[in-house]
């Protein structure tokens, strides 16, 4: 009997790594929306991190967040750092590409709760009379990583952020 659940317990976890294994080595997490408002308008609110407070999905979940600026006041070379409590955690974000108003590149980088260095896009296309902006965050996915997303949906969870993120975005656009 203790040989059967024996056999029965390294059955179930040479399953779930494997499964892992056959993960991608990337994920991707994008969700996109149309705003009423030009691309000129919108690609001042992703280009200056100081501008993030007004639409920004994190910034409201922890107000004792500690934040430092640094590098360039906006585009490439602008930093922003961040240390907050275990939903936010600590991580900083550096913006490594900016081509205004259609594109914004950034190296985002999370310290804590988990380790991760992942890149940010984000795109602006004009669309008759509206931006269509698509938020676009894809990074490496580690054997950790992959076995992660076993037990918790990485689109979910993230995409969840992105949604509401692209909805203040819209609401501060469009005012």
């Amino acid at each position: 009997m203790l040989t059967t659940v024996i056999v029965i317990i390294a059955l179930a976890i040479t399953a779930v790594l494997g499964l892992a294994a056959m993960k991608s080595d990337v994920f991707r997490v994008r969700r996109e929306t149309d705003i009423a408002a030009p691309r000129e308008k919108i690609f001042a609110l992703l280009n200056d991190f100081q501008q993030w407070a007004l639409w920004s999905p994190w910034e409201k979940m922890d107000p004792a967040m500690t934040r430092v600026h640094s590098g360039a006041a906006s585009g490439e070379g602008a930093i922003y750092a961040w240390k907050g409590n275990k939903k936010v955690g600590q991580g900083r974000m550096e913006i490594i590409e900016a081509t205004p108003p259609e594109r914004l590149a950034i190296k985002l980088d999370f310290l804590k709760p988990f380790e991760a260095h992942n890149t940010t896009v984000f795109t602006l296309e004009e669309r008759g009379g509206s931006t269509h902006v698509a938020w676009d965050m894809h990074g490496p996915a580690s054997f950790m990583v992959k076995l992660m997303h076993l037990f918790f949906n990485m689109d979910k969870m993230a995409g969840k952020d992105f949604e509401k993120g692209l909805a203040n975005m819209k609401a501060v656009a469009e005012e």
